[in-house]
């Protein structure tokens, strides 16, 4: 029996680790661990042999060469997953070397910009008959494929709500903590400002009640022209300890009247401040989408849709688009080619497949 490989760009990174994982489990892959640092690599890969249902090898590749199609073309991956964050900045190298190579590319990016310009590439993926695809994390793969289910047979869509709050405990990785310092006090499409305003909201429990704040994902400008009626897309994030939580509104503050100038560049002694208290709080995180909008009689509708990760398992969330997407692909199904953003390519019966096992569960509320 022919295997599929896969090859996971920072594969042994905070994301990278998770993803492994889950796909370790699946049967028929042949899982390329891949990083700069091939000792990193190969420790995951013989923490996770053992009890693998898949093979796993490790690979030393740096995303900076050259080189990399060379480098990807003679490893002869099905499908490439591009892991290393942060997303904001980065260019889109690795991608054009995967369509070089022609080889799929998927990316856990949830910086808006990044995930919104992977459009640029489209003609070309095209031309390779590959799929590229950005955004295969929570945000806008999850909350799209979230906001499709509850939106089905309205006419018209008018508001998306979207908010995810982590537990204290978990530990986000300094890439993702500069990507959330960079828009803080930043304004937001839509008028809002990074990290400034507070909400509450009130989530199943264990979690429970956690303020939100305005933050920057790709849903703000790639789900709205989704649906009809162009709905206006509200996106919250929040950190549970309510110290922290206000910490950031008052740094969003501070940048908004021009006393700091980009939070993200003090990200190193900022994440030391937050990992001394990293034992307080819970290790349970939550995510949320509601959507309104009418009926084709024009009754008024509101639907809700939440999850719920217990057990430190909240990490894993922004992986499961990506391992659907390589379950899908080795069972032989042809996405269209082209590059866009990760939008109807899923739907949450995949996600929820990806999650069995886990300390995760998602359910529409009444």
């Amino acid at each position: 029996m022919s295997t599929y490989r896969v090859l996971i760009i920072g594969g042994y990174g905070f994301f990278g680790t998770r993803l492994a994982t889950l796909l370790s489990r699946q049967r028929g892959l042949h899982i390329l661990v891949a990083g700069r640092s091939l000792t990193a690599a190969r420790a995951l890969v013989d923490k996770l042999s053992p009890g693998a249902s898949s093979q796993l090898e490790a690979q030393a590749i740096d995303i900076a060469s050259p080189a990399l199609a060379q480098t990807l073309s003679a490893l002869h991956p099905g499908v490439v997953i591009h892991t290393a964050g942060p997303f904001q900045g980065q260019d889109y190298r690795v991608a054009a070397a995967c369509i070089e190579a022609g080889t799929h590319y998927i990316d856990l990016a949830d910086g808006r910009d990044f995930v919104a310009g992977i459009a640029a590439l489209d003609q070309a993926a095209t031309r390779a008959g590959v799929l590229v695809t950005s955004g295969a994390s929570s945000v806008p793969a999850l909350s799209c494929a979230a906001a499709d289910a509850l939106a089905a047979g309205m006419a018209r869509v008018t508001n998306i709500d979207i908010g995810i709050s982590p537990g204290n405990r978990t530990d986000p990785g300094l890439s993702t903590v500069r990507a959330i310092l960079g828009y803080c006090g930043k304004p937001l499409p839509g008028g809002a400002t990074g990290w400034r305003g507070t909400r509450t909201h009130t989530y199943p429990a264990p979690v429970g009640r956690r303020l939100l704040s305005p933050c920057d994902v790709p849903d703000l400008v790639v789900l709205g022209p989704r649906f009809p009626g162009r709905p206006q897309v509200d996106f919250n994030a929040g950190l549970e300890l309510t110290l922290l939580h206000r910490g950031m509104n008052l740094m969003a503050l501070l940048s908004q009247r021009g006393l700091v100038g980009n939070w993200a560049d003090h990200a190193v002694w900022l994440k030391r401040v937050a990992d001394r208290i990293r034992r307080f709080g819970s290790d349970t995180g939550a995510m949320h989408v509601h959507v309104r909008g009418a009926s084709p009689a024009g009754v008024t509708l509101t639907r809700r849709w939440s999850l719920v990760a217990v057990d430190d398992d909240g990490p894993f969330v922004p992986t499961l688009a990506a391992a659907a997407l390589v379950r899908r692909l080795a069972a032989g199904e042809m996405f269209p080619s082209g590059a866009r953003p990760c939008l109807g390519l899923l739907s949450l019966q995949d996600f929820e497949r990806e999650a069995a096992g886990l300390a995760i569960t998602m359910k529409a509320e009444p």
